[in-house]
């Protein structure tokens, strides 16, 4: 081999390692950030989930960005392999602000509650010691039931008895005016059948005499029918 083919292939052999040598080192992943100081409040617990999402997002849309990248680099499953492990170690700190967050928020929701109950739970012990504490109610005085008053039952009485004698004094008074009535009543009766019966004979003479008059007005007609056939005939 001539002395410019060997110094071609060392040229193309140490191009070949320099660009293993920039993948190797390209491999290699940043550390993640210092650990965020603990959540204080339920604000911040929530603001901390929202940025969490946001930056999950964002993650995303880099990593994608990268991929597209690697495929157009020589050594493709390397770059692919360091865009992943970004994608990796990002979301691990995501995730550990996320858990962190959400212990927080229920740490405190428990805390609270517990702060309540116990609140509740003493205000019923005080309630009940100053119930005990306090000296029972004196019953009530009952008024004792006045006495009737002298003479209202003898009134009441009287009163009844005079109603009575006044009813029983007016009584024959009342049984006269009730035959009194019942016989005007009859009476009345009496006369409008009367008249009923008066309006009803008439109602049939006159009924009589109609038909009287049609039947001799029919008897005539047929005579004077009979009269003039014989007198046809005649004439013949």
């Amino acid at each position: 081999m001539s002395t410019t083919a060997q110094s071609m292939l060392r040229k193309a052999f140490a191009i070949l390692a320099c660009g293993l040598l920039a993948a190797c080192a390209s491999n290699q992943v940043a550390p993640p950030g210092e650990a965020a100081a603990p959540t204080t409040s339920l604000a911040q617990a929530a603001e901390r989930l929202a940025n969490v999402a946001a930056e999950r997002a964002a993650i995303e849309a880099r990593y994608a960005a990268r991929e597209a990248v690697c495929y157009e680099k020589f050594f493709v499953n390397n770059c692919l392999d360091e865009a992943r492990e970004r994608r990796r170690t990002s979301l691990a700190v995501q995730r550990a602000v996320e858990v962190e967050a959400e212990y927080f928020q229920r740490k405190t929701k428990a805390e609270e509650r517990d702060r309540a109950m116990a609140q509740a739970d003493a205000e019923f012990k005080a309630e009940e010691a100053r119930a005990g504490a306090a000296p029972p109610a004196p019953p009530k005085a009952i008024a004792p039931v006045p006495p009737p008053r002298p003479g209202t039952v003898a009134k009441r009485m009287a009163e009844r008895n005079a109603r009575l004698q006044r009813e029983a004094a007016a009584a024959p008074a009342d049984a006269a005016e009730r035959a009194e009535n019942a016989a005007a009543f009859e009476e009345r009766r009496r006369k409008s059948e009367e008249r009923q019966r008066v309006v009803a004979e008439r109602k049939a003479q006159r009924e009589a005499k109609r038909a009287a008059a049609a039947k001799a007005a029919q008897e005539q007609q047929q005579q004077k029918a009979a009269a003039a056939q014989k007198a046809a005939a005649t004439a013949r």
